[in-house]
């Protein structure tokens, strides 16, 4: 499995885990501050890495292939194939870890092995990524990105000596950086880690990851300037009539999702159970393939394919064109991703997409001449639409498209096109696709967007009327006895609320009313009548719960409190009900 750390990997920092007396140096209060600062020099070092890989893609691009390369150079068959060999060998003998995307391993490392990531994995996935990507393969920089900037993070939390808890948190925060940087997008990095690395919005580490985003992006910047990544027209939704043509955007994303996510799930375990030998000639055929390609007429396939997304944008090609690129795009991904060698699959997407969109925004041009929308906006519209509906990130398909265009007036069509991609690819194939690959590999990590979709118990679902006496803390033991009296006397009532002017509550058991009703002058030998019912239960009350909490924050009580009143934000002391463990439990079950 290619993302479990390797056997001579699989060390415990020294620094916390093999010696206790130095991990018990580290002050819980020298994390706290060293967590806001680090986080930010995370951030920093992971911009200069990932600006560091993306030159050395270019450089080895225009090394391996040229400045121009096109149909016809014998280069774009032997440069991929040759590269292939290298990779394999270096993956199969050097850098088992490297295979893959990045984003599943990282999820891999917080979820399994407690953010540990090995910095011979940084340094695999970024040679091997460059000079697969460099050379051809159809595969993207922004998910090893992702990874490489993780493993940053791992190796700086380990230097310092962070406790075991303050590691896990950590590999998001270097995820986000990472791929910030990348996109030179921090709220799409910020959402895309939230929505498919840790898969929830967590106070302790949401702060750490938007310093880290930020400060990445900015040393991103400082070398590539501000400027989006790609720029079109801005879009001007004359005609309403023009979002069903989005919306045939929408339906024909999903279906090239299916198929993109059907034709991986296929060939990637395929190759895995071929003999040992051959798997070390797959990248070299995958890149013989993707080689071929381009040796045919479609060079514009090879490598990240950014210069042929920026063409698509501005009409520089047909839509019949369009089309059969999308298709051997996809083509070109699945056979370079299925063969291990390493490189994401972040730009093949967008890749994909454009095409689809522009094919179908050319298609609207030749036949309906009288819709006013620009060519450039449906290649965009066209790349969250894949992004959304083939990498199951919904939220951060929208931000993306928002952020690498700097254009918020496709908001309306951006939404509408995304969220009928989604639900197509969700209702055809419930997998997603991160999840299907890690399944393949034998492992189990999260489902984020299971967790997404989970409808969370609350307190008022478990929630009942109160059956129970409810006595006044101001009373005396005689109007207490009076009032237990309506429901037979104590030996029929096994729990009594005690309700203080305060709007605090008590619960009392059967016997610790028993007792004070066996010794009505307490501890004083005074009459009773001179005693209140709340002084007799000392200063101790039950929690303060409400009915919008979380349905699980009550069961820590139960050990001590049989019963538990739910009182109303508004009006405190004012009683909406009472949940007791059965009923929880009961609901817990049925859910």
């Amino acid at each position: 499995m290619d993302i479990e750390p390797a056997a001579n990997e699989i060390k415990p920092p020294r620094s916390v885990w093999s010696d206790p007396l130095e991990a018990a140096k580290i002050a819980p209060d020298r994390e706290e501050r060293l967590f806001l600062l680090l986080s930010i020099f995370i951030g920093v070092i992971s911009g200069l890495l990932v600006v560091a890989f993306r030159m050395a893609i270019e450089w080895l691009r225009v090394l391996l292939l040229g400045s121009s390369p096109g149909p016809g150079q014998h280069r774009l068959l032997i440069v991929p194939a040759l590269a292939g060999i290298i990779i394999a060998l270096l993956t199969r003998y050097v850098f088992p870890n490297v295979r893959g995307s990045g984003i599943n391993q990282t999820k891999a490392a917080l979820y399994i092995h407690n953010g540990y990531i090995s910095s011979r994995t940084v340094i695999g996935k970024f040679l091997l990524s460059a000079l697969a990507i460099g050379s051809g393969h159809s595969l993207g920089p922004e998910d090893p990105s992702l990874q490489i900037g993780a493993g940053v993070a791992s190796l700086i939390s380990r230097r310092v000596g962070m406790s075991k808890a303050k590691l896990r948190i950590f590999a998001p925060i270097g995820a986000a950086a990472g791929l910030a940087a990348a996109f030179n997008a921090p709220i799409s990095a910020i959402l895309f880690v939230i929505e498919e690395v840790i898969g929830q919005w967590s106070a302790a580490v949401l702060g750490s990851i938007v310093l880290s985003a930020v400060s990445s992006v900015v040393v991103a910047r400082w070398f590539w300037g501000s400027e989006p990544m790609f720029r079109i027209p801005p879009v001007n939704l004359r005609d309403p009539r023009e979002l069903l043509a989005y919306a045939v955007l929408g339906v024909v994303g999903g279906i090239f999702a299916l198929i993109f996510s059907k034709a991986l799930g296929y060939l990637r375990p395929w190759l895995r159970k071929q003999p040992t030998w051959s798997q070390l000639l797959q990248p070299a055929a995958a890149g013989l393939i993707v080689g071929g390609i381009g040796y045919f007429g479609l060079p514009q396939v090879m490598g990240a394919g950014y210069e042929a997304i920026d063409q698509a944008m501005h009409s520089q090609f047909a839509w019949k064109m369009l089309l059969i690129l999308a298709i051997f795009k996809l083509i070109a991904t699945t056979v370079s991703f299925s063969s291990g060698t390493p490189g994401g699959m972040f730009a093949p997407t967008l890749f994909v997409g454009a095409m689809l969109g522009a094919s179908v925004g050319a298609f609207e041009k030749l036949y309906f001449p009288h819709l006013t929308g620009s060519l450039g906006s449906y290649a965009l519209v066209g790349m969250g639409v894949l992004f959304a509906a083939f990498l199951r990130a919904p939220l951060t398909s929208v931000f993306m498209v928002l952020e690498v265009s700097g254009n918020y007036s496709i908001v309306i069509p951006v939404i509408l096109a995304n969220t009928l991609a989604y639900l197509i690819a969700r209702s055809l194939q419930p997998v997603p696709i991160f999840e299907l690959m890690t399944n393949q590999d034998g492992l189990y990590l999260p489902s984020m967007e299971e967790q997404r979709e989970e409808s969370n118990l609350h307190i008022e679902d478990a929630m009942h009327p109160v059956a129970v006496p409810v006595l006044h803390a101001a009373w005396t033991l005689d109007d207490a006895s009076r009032e237990l009296a309506q429901y037979g006397g104590l030996k029929n009532i096994p729990i009594a609320l005690i309700r203080y002017t305060n709007g605090t509550w008590y619960t009392a058991k059967s016997e610790e009313l028993a007792a004070i009703f066996a010794n009505p002058a307490g501890k004083d030998e005074h009459p009773s009548a001179g005693h209140s019912l709340g002084e007799r239960f000392g200063t101790e009350r039950t929690p303060l719960l409400f009915p919008d909490l979380p349905l699980d924050s009550v069961l820590p009580y139960f050990e001590r409190w049989p019963l538990l009143p739910i009182t109303n934000r508004a009006q405190r002391g004012s009683l909406e009900g009472v949940v007791t463990l059965d009923e929880v439990l009961k609901r817990y079950q049925q859910h």
